[in-house]
Formats: C-alpha cells, structure tokens, sequence
C-alpha cells in the first residue's frame, strides 16, 4: 500500500496535523516508542510521522584521538551517534525510515523558518532518500491554517532557506568547536587546568559588547552636582518644583541662589498644558515579547522563548520565532477577536473593538518573510503559572494594537521664589485608548499637579539644597542585551537567549544584571592583545549578510564556506602563534573568578579563613579554606545552584548563600543550620516537636507506613522527615502539622 508520507517537526505537531486532515478519526499507531499517525483524505492515504527537532547533527566526518584544531572536514550525522543526550532521539528515526519504504509522495511540514527548514532537508536526503519534497506552510497549529497549507502545498522546499540554514550550522559547528578547543587548549598547556571554556562566532562578540560596559563603569567616575527642590502647598495640595537650572556644576552658585530664595514668597508664574497622543503597540516580533515579558513578568527571555514554544505547539499561538511586526488581513483578524470574545476575560475588550467601525492593527516595520507577528489563535487555554501571564501579555498586545491612539497631558507649572524660578512637570491620561487594552501590562507614571493658575500663592514648606553625583552606565539585562545584539545583526532571533545563557553557564558573566566576571574580562582582555579576529564583531555581521544572500539566492553555500574558512584558518593560526600566553593569562583569571563565586566570607570558627563552596563526593557543601587547620563545614540540600550572597546573616552573623532552583525564585538563606532564625516560634509546635525529637511521642510515616516522623534540620530549617530515608523521602514542614 503507497501513501503520502508528512513529515513534521515534534509529536505534538504530528497529532493536530494528522487530526486536521483526516475526513473521520485519525489512528495512531507506534513502532517502538515513536508514534505516528494513518488518515484517510478523500480518496487519498496519508501517513503522518514526526521528528523530535534535528535527528542530524554536524560533526567530524572521522574523529581522532584527544583535542586538535582546526577541524574542517565535517557532515551531517545521526544525533544518536553523536550526543548522548540524543539517544532517544534513534527510535523516532528509524521509524520515519521504516514509513519512507512504502510511501510514494513526501511532504515537509516542519516549522516553516531556517531550523525547520534544515530538519526537513536532512531527513528527506538521509532518511527518505528524496531530492524533493512538497513543502507544506503555516504559522498556526489550527485546524483552518493546516488544511489551508495542505491544501495550497508548494511543490517544492524552500531551497534558500534550507542552504542558508545548513551554512549556518556549518559556520557555527567550525567557529564554536574550533575557537572552544583553542582556548581549552590554552590552558591546559599553560598550567594543566581542565576547564572547558568556549567561543564561537556570535558568543565572542557578545561577550565583548557586555565587557565593554564593565570597563565604563568601572573607570566611570563620579561628578558631584546640586539641586535646589522647593517643597510647598497650593490650594491646598502639595507640589515639588526643581530650580530650573536643574543641575548646579559649581556648589557656590548653588549656594547663592539657595540663599537667594530663602524666606521668600513664591508665586505661580506660569501655567503651560500641552497634550499629545501616544499610539498603539506595534504587535509582538519575538525580541519585543522577550523584552516585554522580562519587563512585566519578570520572565527570562530564553525561558519566554520555551514557553511561547510550547503555547504554539498547544495551538494557542502563532508561530513565535518570527522578526514581524506585520498582522496582514489574509489572517482573519476579525474572527480571531470574535473568538478571542468567548473567553470571559477577554469578551468586554473585544466587544469594544468589534463595535469600531474599522479594525486596523498599528503594524511596525519590522517584517520577516515566513511569518507575521505572533498573534493569539483565539483557541482558548488551560493554563496556569508563568504561561497564563505570558498568554495574556499576547493577548493583551493583540488587542492593543486595535485600540485609539491615547491621549495624555503634560502640565508644566512655573514657580519665581524672588526672580528664580522653579519648574514642576506632570502627566496624566486624559484618554486611556488603547490602555484598556493592555491593562496590567502597561507601564505609565501618573503624575498629575494640583488645578492651579497664574497668580496663585504658593506656600513654602522648605527650599533643600540636595547633593547628588552622576551615575555610572546602566548594566545589561538578559532583554536589553538581546535587543542590543537585534540591533547590531548579531545571532537570529532565535539564538540570542541561548547564547547569553551559555555566557552564565561558561562563568563569564554572572547576576540578574549582566556583570563580567573575571574570566570574562580577562578573556576579552587577553583575545584583544593576541587575537582580536575573535572578537570582531563587523566580520560576525558580514557573515549574517552572507547568509541573507545564500537565502535570496545570489550567493552559493560553498562560496560562503570556503570564505570563511579562509579567514578562520588565519585567525587559528594567529591564536597558535600566541597559545601558551594566551592560556597564561586566561588560567590566572579563571582561578580568581572561581574563588570570587565560591567565596561566602569569613569563617565564623577560626577566624582566619573564608567559607567557600565547594563539590565533593556527595555533592555540594561549604567548608573553611584553612582545612586541615579548621574543619569547619556545613551541608547544602541537592538539586540546586548557589552563589555567595555577599551579606551576613543579621541574627547569627554567618554569611548568607544565595540558592537558585529551578522554576522558584532565588533564595538568601544563612548557612547555620542552628540559626535562631531557624528556631520554631510557635510554642505548641516547638513542645511537639521536642517530644517527637525526645522519643516520648512516636508518629509513623504517612507514606511508607513502616518507618517514623523523626525532627530533621536543613539550610531551609527544621522538618520531619521518615526514618527509612533514603528508601522513603517523605518529608513534611512543621507549620503543615499541628494535628500530628
């Protein structure tokens, strides 16, 4: 029996396709763990079998014995073979070779961008052993949008977009792994460590761009300046003014006009409304949802990247890895409000803009030619947590779009205190417009000044010389230094989050807001004196451009790859020339920055050394860096990253540590399992407690039913815990248990 075969990019996909194309019930069959799909369309068979992202890998085409650069010969090989992690990914393989056997039509339905686009190619060459496939289209997981891509199918891949993501990979294999084992190599040839450090041709520039602003602060300094503030009263309201001048340079003319306005009357002078309008939101490209996420909920952009993927794969949202900014009408925008409606929370917005007599979204200019903004399907969800915000932030963006233009109003009232005068602004909507819309999104000072007039008297309450100094530049956040790299054409839309994140994880940089390390310093240091190519963020742009035109056709993929190998082979070259210097200095700074994030402070027992953290047998722990002079150590809990606090607890005076879990918010907590922080303040509990500790009372395990509650302490405090632990990991906080 012949039959289509669909080829798509995850399970999930696999189902809602096969569902959306089936004239009755899709069936799902399985062979060995990888699951795919038979329907009947018309008179036609289709099977419908699924990758689990990319099956094919780059690496070495005959790999050697131990660490050597530069590495050029590559292919595409089985993920399996390649990764460990990628083991499961066999099964799923096998059976889309095992379904290509019998079919004789194919069809791509991967997520229509460069990553999918590869996934298709490869499997349909590797696995299929096709030249060509149908491509199927869409932006949306829902049943009107997949038929529509069956239905109008090209009958061809995109073959720009497939090569110049296949050079992409290529480039990114060839720069990560060769700059990576460079600058290991380095080092272990200086002074033996084994530490793996990395680069590549995105990272390398990015991290200088975030050291660049290291260097300004930290040179950055401080110019005093004045401010003269009037505090008063009129008609019976408070104001604030500043002395006009704003910034007093020179603290003696400060002064004089400090002097000069002491004691006297004040009036209004002047009154100035001016209004103006503020337009809509332009709609959602991925770099602006990850800012705005970061901005509103606090959610990590690599982490808005995961969820928005998820929302897609559900079916509640557009395709999010897109550069748009554009809604085209072709989408049906009135149907999505109109389904939009049915959800309760969202049914008055969307009555308001369906009673408008036109519906025009305020686009931006951005576009990107595989997908339109991200926009909700109007498919209503069941979501909880962090996902439930980020669905309604989209939403909420949508919708605004739609909205009026706001309206808002700048008032400037002029205070003269004896011929000087003093300035008070504020704002205040007038309008809201399309901040109905946005609602708790919106992010707007209200500042609005009392109803006052020309001529009206102003008492004073106090005229305050205030001492200030000008402020170093601000540090990147993970959103601002995505937007910076948009900005500069550094990475896709879709690597930027992950490439930030393989900075903390490399130990170049740490904290919320972005801060070097001494690694990273040194590095950027060390590359610009011996080896600045690396860094070179213009060459790293001339490549994305390269890969633009292999995209639109006017440039092959071997041309690009044969230029870059050319200048990468003398950038390796000039790193070998300096290896041994290199590796010296990067060794030095990578023992420093290890000792600042392990370091918690002073050792409370001797007094002599510092705490530090440190990875045994049996996990994580802290201990005095004077062992075997003072064996001082505490126990930290597993499953968790920790960083020095760099404060002392308050109650104890141990340092603090700072515990990062997965999904939870970071936690400062001290290390001194006996805090009396720790203590229970609750007297019945704390007397309960004392008697199961005590052996007086004797409760049995709730879960294993064999063992005892037992009085167990933790960095976090006391619980009860079984007896049989580790066989039984029951546990249950002191709080949850006053019927015990």
């Amino acid at each position: 029996m012949s039959y289509e075969l669909i080829l798509t990019e995850k399970p999930n996909a696999a189902l809602k396709i096969a569902a959306a194309l089936a004239d009755g019930k899709a069936i799902k069959e399985n062979m060995k763990g990888a699951p795919y799909y038979k329907v009947t369309r018309g008179s036609k068979d289709i099977v419908v079998g699924c990758a689990v992202g990319h099956l094919y890998s780059v690496g070495e085409r005959e790999k050697k014995k131990g660490w050597t650069y530069p590495i050029f010969d590559i292919e595409w090989k089985e993920s399996s073979e390649e990764r460990k992690e990628s083991e499961f990914s066999r099964k799923y393989l096998d059976a889309l070779k095992k379904l290509a056997k019998d079919a004789d039509e194919f069809t791509v339905a991967t997520d229509y961008d460069i990553e999918g686009e590869v996934i298709g190619l490869n499997v349909l060459r590797f696995a299929f052993k096709q030249k060509d496939a149908n491509r199927m289209k869409f932006s949306t997981l829902t049943k009107p949008d997949l038929v529509k891509a069956y239905e109008h199918k090209s009958k061809h891949l995109d073959w720009g977009q497939a090569f110049a993501g296949e050079t992409r990979h290529f480039l990114d294999w060839l720069y990560g792994i060769n700059l990576s084992r460079a600058l290991t190599l380095s080092i272990k040839e200086a002074k033996g460590l084994h530490k793996i450090l990395s680069s590549g041709r995105v990272q390398g520039p990015a991290l200088k761009i975030i050291v660049d602003r290291e260097k300004e602060i930290r040179v950055f300094k401080p110019v005093p300046f004045w401010q003269i503030e009037l505090s008063g009263n009129v008609r019976d309201s408070d104001i604030v003014a500043l002395h006009e001048e704003e910034k007093f340079w020179e603290k003696a003319k400060a002064e004089a006009v400090l002097a000069k306005t002491e004691g006297k009357k004040a009036s209004v002078a002047d009154v100035q409304r001016k209004e103006f309008t503020q337009e809509p939101p332009h709609p959602f490209d991925l770099t602006t949802l990850q800012t705005e996420a970061y901005r509103s909920l606090n959610i990590q952009p690599k982490d808005t990247l995961s969820m928005a993927q998820n929302l897609y794969s559900d079916g509640f949202i557009s395709y999010p890895r897109t550069s748009s900014q554009k809604l085209p009408k072709e989408l049906g925008l009135q149907s999505i409000i109109k389904a939009l409606q049915k959800q309760t929370e969202y049914a008055p917005l969307c009555q308001m803009l369906l009673s408008k007599s036109k519906l025009a979204p305020n686009e931006g200019e951005k576009t990107d030619p595989a997908h339109p903004a991200i926009f909700p399907t109007g498919i209503e969800p069941k979501l909880s947590g962090k996902e439930a915000q980020l669905y309604d932030l989209i939403v909420r963006r949508f919708l605004a779009t739609f909205g009026d233009p706001a309206v808002r109003e700048t008032m400037t009232v002029v205070i003269d205190v004896n011929k000087e005068n003093f300035i008070a602004k504020g704002t205040r909507t007038l309008v809201k417009g399309w901040h109905v819309f946005y609602g708790p999104h919106l992010s707007l000072k209200e500042e609005e000044l009392p109803p006052v007039q020309k001529g009206d008297d102003v008492r004073v309450r106090k005229i305050e010389m205030l001492s200030k100094e000008t402020q170093p530049p601000k540090r990147y956040t993970p959103a601002s230094i995505i937007k910076d790299l948009e900005k500069r054409e550094l990475g896709t839309k879709a690597t930027r989050a992950a490439i930030i994140d393989n900075l903390y994880q490399r130990g170049y940089v740490n904290n919320k807001t972005i801060e070097a390390t001494e690694l990273g310093i040194h590095t950027v240091k060390t590359l610009e004196k011996y080896c600045p190519e690396i860094l070179d963020e213009e060459l790293t742009r001339q490549i994305e451009i390269e890969m633009d035109k292999i995209r639109e056709g006017t440039k092959k993929e071997d041309e690009v790859l044969e230029e870059a190998r050319t200048i990468l082979t003398k950038t390796l070259a000039h790193f070998k020339q300096n290896q041994l210097k290199i590796g010296e200095e990067l060794a030095d700074a990578m023992v420093e920055t290890r000792k600042e994030m392990s370091t918690l402070g002073a050792c409370p027992t001797c007094s002599e050394g510092n705490l530090q953290i440190r990875k045994g047998k049996f996990g994580n722990f802290v201990a005095c860096d004077k062992y075997p002079a003072c064996t001082t150590t505490f126990k930290l809990p597993a499953g968790a990253i920790f960083k020095p606090a760099k404060k002392e607890c308050e109650a104890c005076k141990h340092p603090l540590i700072m515990i990062i879990r997965k999904g939870k918010r970071p936690n400062e907590i001290c290390i001194n399992h006996s805090c009396s922080s720790k203590q229970i303040e609750d007297l019945g509990l704390r007397e309960e407690a004392a008697r199961i500790e005590s052996g007086e009372v004797s409760l049995s395990c709730p879960s294993c039913k064999e063992g005892k509650l037992v009085l167990r302490k933790s960095i976090y405090g006391q619980f009860y815990g079984c007896s049989n632990y580790p066989k039984c990991r029951f546990t249950k906080k002191l709080q949850q248990d006053k019927n015990l």
